[in-house]
């Protein structure tokens, strides 16, 4: 049987947390090509692309956007040290492996990402935590600077990877913000939001996503939503 459905996780808050290290290492490549200590530290980054949090950066700083053009392999270069740092909350989130275990035996899914991190940036967090064998493709936050145009990217990734066509009814992104579950109501896809990020329950409910789950650790739970066995609209019990 071939995919019928495209899974698209998010990776930071969803899949993994580095302990901050993606922001310590922004920090670092700002204050080595810029001398600006904290460049990061009133903006907002949850759910967002790599891209648009260094523009906003760039422009309360008064940074020409030319200028930022090396500032990719030096975030890089900060970011591979970073991870192998100590932080908060840093680890894989409660059920993801058995999850992608679970999924990645069966033959009816595709499994992709769908985050704002530039590609090497989710290589590097994904590689750390051994996880980036599970994903053969998806859309990253070099490919587009706005969350919403990553979902097209991520359904043409998949095929140009030698994967199948999907539908976008037939995609479920997975995410923990709640631009995430605004990324599938613009490209017509499901969205299940999962609060291991830096929102609770309730405030991704408040979003309007198919399913939300505290997290990922029921994963028969899980399975049901991510496979529509529940009725739409209905919200399978969260783990004790």
């Amino acid at each position: 049987m071939s995919a019928e459905k495209a899974l698209l996780f998010d990776i930071d808050g969803t899949l993994v947390l580095t302990g901050g290290a993606g922001v310590r290492a922004m920090t670092l490549a700002f204050v080595e090509l810029f001398s600006i200590p904290d460049a990061f530290q009133s903006l907002p980054v949850a759910g967002r692309t790599d891209a648009s949090i260094l523009a906003d950066a760039a422009a309360a700083h008064g940074i020409p956007l030319p200028e930022l053009e090396g500032f990719h392999d030096v975030y890089i270069r900060h970011l591979a040290r970073e991870l192998e740092r100590p932080g908060p909350r840093k680890g894989i989130m409660p059920g993801v492996r058995p999850l992608l275990d679970a999924l990645a035996s069966r033959d009816d899914v595709y499994l992709a990402l769908l985050t704002g991190n530039y590609e090497r940036a989710a290589q590097l967090k994904l590689e750390y935590f051994d996880l980036w064998t599970y994903f053969p493709c998806g859309a990253f936050g070099n490919d587009a600077p706005e969350r919403n145009a990553l979902f097209p990217r991520a359904l043409a990734r998949i095929q140009e990877c030698g994967g199948p066509a999907i539908d976008p009814a037939e995609a479920v992104v997975i995410g923990d913000t709640p631009l995430d579950v605004a990324c599938a109501a613009a490209g017509g896809a499901r969205s299940i939001a999962v609060a291991t990020g830096s929102h609770s329950v309730d405030e991704l409910r408040a979003a309007e996503p198919d399913v939300v789950f505290a997290d990922l650790s029921d994963t028969a739970a899980v399975l049901d939503a991510v496979l529509w066995r529940k009725r739409l609209g209905v919200e399978p019990s969260p783990p004790a």
